[in-house]
């Protein structure tokens, strides 16, 4: 008999499969989260927020029907980034995807005469050496079983110019890392690509920046060449899907930029022809 209603039933694509998501209880990691479990993935949010994440992770289990856990992890000590990876792998029996998307923009003063060591430290310490040790222990437990997804969230700044130095050069060193660990990782069917968002409008641009979510996309809007569409979060989450899924079983090693081609030159003048 065929079913009444008018929609098809989703097709599950990450449906068996186990993600760890840092920075997981907000903006992009919250996002990203809830689409995996919507498409069968059991997840684990790692955040160092804890009470949002708690919330977050209950409320994605009563949306989803799917488990979904949270941990404590700040992603610069090791040992509980060790430990999220452990509690994952002991609750789930196994890690399939990690997706490295804590980050933080540091100092709003873009200017090099301002530059301040412990300002700078920090950033590269949260968004590259954070997703070192991410993925120092994902790999741990990923190379013994000859697969698994290595994710990081970069930015548009990885190809754009203009933004603080400590954040472009975090991003820039996060599309190396990505490109280094799909050659090292490759040979044990592990896959590793990042993904390059625009002006997402996250409390990571809203809140230092002072301006709510509307201006942020028309700000996005503005940059790209991709009119009549809005960049969110949700975005960004199905990209991470299609990179954590089967359908890009082959694809390691990319910088996948979702940003309305804004990071494409333009020429002054067209030739028309």
């Amino acid at each position: 008999m065929e079913s009444s209603s008018p929609l098809a039933p989703i097709t599950k694509r990450l449906e068996g499969k186990v993600a760890l998501i840092t920075g997981g209880a907000s903006g992009i990691g919250e996002s990203t989260a809830r689409l995996f479990a919507h498409h069968g993935a059991k997840v684990v949010i790692a955040d160092i927020q804890s009470e949002l994440g708690h919330s977050v992770a209950e409320k994605i289990r009563s949306e989803t029907g799917q488990p979904v856990i949270y941990v404590d992890c700040n992603v610069v000590n090791e040992t509980e980034v060790e430990n999220a990876i452990n509690k994952t792998v002991s609750v789930y029996g196994k890690l399939d995807i990690m997706f490295n998307n804590a980050g933080i923009a540091g100092s709003l003063n873009a200017s090099i005469s301002s530059a301040e060591r412990e300002d700078f430290m920090r950033v590269l310490e949260v968004n590259v050496y954070g997703g070192v040790l991410g993925a120092k222990h994902a790999a741990r437990v990923m190379i013994p079983r000859k697969k698994g997804c290595i994710l990081f969230t970069a930015s548009l700044a990885s190809a754009l110019y203009g933004a603080q130095h400590a954040y472009t050069a975090s991003k820039h060193a996060v599309v190396g890392l990505t490109k280094n660990l799909a050659v090292e990782l490759g040979q044990y069917g592990i896959r590793v690509n990042c993904i390059s968002p625009g002006p997402v409008p996250t409390a990571l641009i809203t809140k230092p920046l002072g301006l709510d979510a509307k201006q942020v996309q028309e700000w996005g809007s503005e940059m790209a060449n991709l009119k009549e569409v809005k960049l969110d979060a949700d975005d960004v989450a199905e990209a991470a899907l299609y990179l954590a899924s089967d359908d890009s079983k082959f694809v390691s090693g990319l910088n996948l930029f979702v940003d309305g081609a804004a990071s494409l030159p333009v020429t002054t003048k067209i030739l028309k022809h």
